[in-house]
């Protein structure tokens, strides 16, 4: 689903030129639950932008869906997103004005789905969040939780390959971080990829894979072995 090939990311800092990522070679199957973990430059952030396509690389390969994904036109790289990609943010991003309903079905509007459709379709990715009774609801009357549940039942109302989460627990506390997780895992098991920047070891050790980064290099690539039990 995605493959990264010695890829290189540079930064210009006035004269000189910052090497934040330093030859990733990165290969994530379909239906994959994985963390990415490094410290404040490390080169995580970095790298989920390049897998967003939120930001370009200037070495190496990105494939996602064994399309190759380089120097993309801005038009493009929106396709791309839109049809593959969601994403979930530790700010949210949701738009203050509109309900919770609204929030959820703004990607079926920019996709020219019908209001009818696309209302119906958002009380139903509420209601998988456990949200219908917040619908009505602006961001401003929601707790930091159910903000972020929105923000999940949003990004998987376009019904995307991968889900992208840029430390989407880092502003809550510890119960509704684990009733976020719960429903990343429940959206794993339903065969999407789910890709987590963050800082948290106790989220990291709810995912499958481990991915560290150090100074823009893989540090360790940890999969979780399952404890195998044989019935008699």
């Amino acid at each position: 689903m995605i493959t990264l090939k010695q890829v290189h990311k540079y930064y210009s800092v006035g004269k000189n030129k910052l090497h934040v990522l330093k030859g990733l070679d990165v290969d994530i199957q379909e239906g994959e639950l994985v963390s990415i973990m490094g410290s404040s430059g490390s080169g995580k952030s970095t790298m989920l932008n390049i897998l967003g396509i939120l930001d370009d690389y200037d070495e190496g390969e990105y494939h996602l869906n064994n399309t190759l994904i380089q120097n993309l036109s801005a038009k493009k790289a929106a396709y791309y997103r839109n049809r593959f990609l969601g994403f979930v943010f530790q700010s949210f991003n949701l738009l203050s004005f509109k309900t919770a309903q609204e929030n959820v079905a703004l990607p079926l509007y920019y996709q020219k789905v019908g209001r009818r459709k696309r209302n119906k379709l958002a009380m139903e990715y509420l209601e998988m969040v456990g949200l219908s009774d917040r619908a009505d609801h602006t961001p401003s009357e929601l707790s930091g939780g159910q903000k972020q549940r929105v923000a999940l039942a949003r990004a998987l109302i376009s019904q995307p390959k991968v889900i992208l989460a840029d430390e989407p627990t880092g502003a809550l506390d510890t119960q509704t971080t684990q009733e976020v997780m719960d429903i990343f895992k429940e959206v794993h098991r339903k065969g999407i990829t789910v890709v987590i920047v963050t800082h948290e070891n106790e989220i990291a050790e709810q995912t499958d894979r481990v991915i560290r980064l150090r100074d823009g290099i893989i540090e360790s690539d940890k999969v979780k072995q399952e404890e195998l039990t044989v019935k008699e």
